[in-house]
């Protein structure tokens, strides 16, 4: 083995990775797997958590007895406990979280805020999107003497505030924070918290904001936030697997904790 590959070799690596249907998560779990590690996909629905596992194991038949998916609810802490027990039984104890739920719904004027959209967005992003799953981690983690790590997602939203969705905004701040907190309650355990900061990559769920259904073109938004970054491009979820890998890999980042990792095209880079 080299040194680059025993650097980030994933060997013994036990991940799960939740909100395991989405695009990030797909690449994450792709990356890791090619890697060496196992992992395990949660997902909210079953059906569609096995449509990505089927898909990724199709892209890496030798893989594919290291990839499991799971439901798991991870909004709720009976379910991240129960999901996470079956994870054991599967693969061994979990040492590294990948918290990939997220999302946003819509976009308004501050003022013409749907305040119940604005809870349900919220929860999505910071409650199932990090503290459930980091607090149920953690107390398994601590009580097993295990020394695990935690990647989450943070946002371009995290640092600079983006326009109409107030409440993605607000909770991908959180995520930042929270991570930024839990780094140092956790670093005397031996727990590492880190997080990736990906510029904007098209999915399911931002398409319509940034690419007209009907013409193809790039909408006003997705204008905007080409001529907002300096490579002049969206990004693609394949680009984060360095900023990954390098979190991930102990013997790569084994004193790096608190941060986030932009990987955005120079994006939060604004000069005149």
């Amino acid at each position: 083995m080299s040194y680059v590959e025993e650097m980030f070799d994933l060997s013994g690596t036990r991940v799960v990775i939740t909100g395991g249907a989405g695009a990030i998560a797909g690449a994450f779990a792709e990356t890791l797997l090619q890697a060496g590690a196992a992992v395990a996909l949660w997902g909210h629905r079953q059906s569609t958590i096995d449509e990505a596992v089927q898909r990724i194991r199709g892209l890496l038949p030798d893989a594919k007895d290291r990839l499991v998916g799971l439901q798991a609810d991870t909004g709720a802490d009976a379910a991240v406990k129960a999901a996470l027990a079956a994870t054991e039984k599967v693969l061994g104890p979990p040492n590294l979280l990948v918290n990939g739920v997220g999302g946003n719904r819509g976009k308004s004027a501050f003022v013409d805020t749907d305040m119940e959209t604005f809870e349900f967005v919220l929860k999505l992003n910071l409650v199932a999107g990090l503290m459930i799953p980091t607090k149920v981690f953690a107390a398994y983690w601590i009580e097993r003497k295990i020394q695990g790590s935690i990647i989450n997602v943070t946002s371009m939203a995290s640092y600079v505030p983006l326009s109409g969705v107030w409440a993605y905004g607000a909770a991908k701040a959180g995520v930042l924070n929270l991570t930024q907190a839990a780094a140092k309650e956790f670093a005397p355990h031996g727990i590492r918290v880190n997080a990736i900061a990906p510029g904007f990559v098209i999915g399911k769920q931002n398409r319509a904001l940034l690419i007209d259904e009907k013409t193809g073109e790039l909408t006003d938004r997705g204008k905007a936030i080409i001529a907002h970054t300096p490579f002049g491009r969206f990004s693609e979820a394949s680009e984060l697997a360095g900023a990954l890998l390098f979190l991930a890999s102990d013997k790569a980042s084994g004193f790096v904790t608190g941060v986030s990792l932009p990987v955005d095209g120079g994006y939060l880079i604004h000069n005149i």
